[in-house]
């Protein structure tokens, strides 16, 4: 489990609290190649780099306000309080090119990289043109925020989401599968990037004394063994090479958040997923369930 599971802290690199998955990142898992993701806590006033590289990257506020310069070119990123206060505005930063992210008040900011050849050029996606999809319904209700997928961004290689389970909800379920290249489906690595906190409507208040916690499944499909039954908070990431995954969980009391970066070798740029068999049957019963009426969480 500890090649798929990394807790806060544990893939920190220089002035990244998360680096894995990059040209320059300490992840060491066979076969992994397509994906990766960076994370940096910025003080007041400080800026991190990342060198031009054959990878696309979306930039993603987490919270805070950033300035980032592509190119010479710096673009505004209006941010949010936290990633449970609605979209963000986000940058798609194309290949090849310089990124330096900065912020006056600081703040938290991920970078989603996938390697890439094809040329797109930069796009600055305003919080307010994103897709904002409410997923299921009853306790498998979640808000998905979709700016950086096929249908909203053009780029080259990966698929780029996060999602927003409240307390007690169940997300990224029923337990699907994205890992053959096959008609409904394609193949395609993902990185779960996770924060948690105490639901608002909670009796009690503040942090202190609370641990906000989810969980996180990942299970095998095929021959290859994969067993992943994760307790996960604030700043840990869970890498999907394959195999089944789901649910993701929100525990009751704790409303839980996850950053999704997918890409793959397949031709087509397409989520198509398999649903387990055993659990596929979990969708039809929506029907006759209202969306959680948390639902949708806003600034």
């Amino acid at each position: 489990m500890a090649d798929w599971v990394y807790p806060l802290g544990s893939a920190s690199e220089g002035d990244w609290q998360i680096s894995l998955g990059a040209h320059d990142s300490k992840l060491a898992v066979d076969g992994w190649e397509h994906t990766g993701l960076k994370v940096a806590q910025l003080a007041p006033g400080a800026s991190v780099t990342l060198e031009a590289a054959c990878e696309e990257r979306i930039v993603v506020p987490l919270s805070g306000a950033f300035e980032t310069t592509v190119d010479g070119e710096t673009h505004s990123l209006r941010g949010r309080q936290s990633v449970f206060a609605g979209p963000s505005d986000v940058l798609y930063t194309g290949i090849g090119k310089a990124v330096e992210i900065s912020s006056a008040q600081g703040g938290r900011v991920a970078v989603a990289l996938a390697p890439a050849k094809a040329e797109y050029p930069t796009r600055l996606i305003r919080a307010e043109e994103t897709p904002v999809e409410l997923r299921g319904a009853g306790n498998c209700s979640r808000q998905v925020h979709n700016f950086g997928t096929p249908a909203a961004l053009e780029a080259d290689r990966f698929i780029v989401c996060e999602v927003i389970t409240p307390a007690g909800n169940w997300s990224s379920y029923p337990p699907h599968k994205h890992d053959e290249e096959k008609d409904g489906e394609t193949s395609l690595e993902e990185i779960y990037y996770f924060e948690t906190r105490l639901a608002p409507d909670s009796p009690v208040s503040g942090s202190a004394g609370q641990d906000p916690i989810g969980y996180a499944r990942v299970y095998a499909s095929d021959a290859r063994p994969i067993d992943v039954n994760a307790e996960v908070r604030s700043g840990d990431v869970v890498l999907v090479p394959y195999g089944w995954h789901g649910p993701a969980m929100a525990a009751p009391g704790y409303d839980l958040y996850y950053l999704n970066v997918m890409a793959g070798p397949g031709r087509v740029r397409e989520w198509l997923i398999s649903d387990d068999p055993h659990h596929g049957w979990i969708r039809a019963t929506w029907d006759a369930q209202d969306v959680d009426r948390r639902l949708p969480f806003s600034a």
